[in-house]
């Protein structure tokens, strides 16, 4: 019994191993191909964080949250406005997470393999849409923030702390 207890304990930690390695050489490679894009995502001080994740097309412009470090995913909830790069155009985008009929659907439309999902230690997924900015809004919020990109913080000539478009709609809400 405790040769098994011993042998269960030492392949548990290979596979630990196998699932680290696996994410971390994706996440330092970030391997681009046709169906990628980079999504730019702003953290609380208005800095830009790229990604290279896997587009997942539809009746929208999807991406999945399918691994563990997802770093990238709590800025978007925390700040939906991000930037979208995708076949050399650039464009602002809102990031929106699915949930119930949409997501089922989605999912359903893009499985992911048992054997992938092994790889990438069977975590949670999440999918989120991403809503392009109408050119008008995006020049709206550019006016807002004086010359901010969206996410990154407005200049106040006052010297003022600076607001983040984000931030200003949630005040509103309150």
């Amino acid at each position: 019994m405790k040769k098994l207890i011993k042998l269960v304990v030492v392949a548990f930690a290979l596979y630990v191993a196998l699932v680290v390695a696996f994410e971390s050489l994706l996440g330092y490679f970030q391997p681009e191909a046709e169906n990628t894009l980079v999504i730019t995502t702003f953290d609380g001080d208005g800095v830009g964080h790229d990604r290279v994740l896997t587009a997942l097309d539809g009746d929208h412009l999807y991406v999945a949250v399918n691994h563990w470090p997802r770093a990238w995913y709590r800025r978007a909830m925390r700040n939906s406005e991000v930037r979208i790069t995708r076949r050399g155009e650039t464009a602002p985008y809102a990031v929106a997470q699915l949930a119930g009929e949409e997501r089922d659907r989605v999912a359903a439309e893009h499985p992911v393999g048992l054997g992938v999902r092994a790889l990438m230690g069977f975590a949670p997924r999440h999918i989120l849409r991403l809503d392009p900015v109408a050119p008008a809004v995006a020049d709206d919020l550019a006016e807002d923030a004086a010359g901010a990109l969206p996410g990154e913080p407005a200049v106040d000539p006052a010297g003022e702390p600076p607001v983040y478009p984000a931030e200003a709609a949630a005040d509103v809400s309150e």
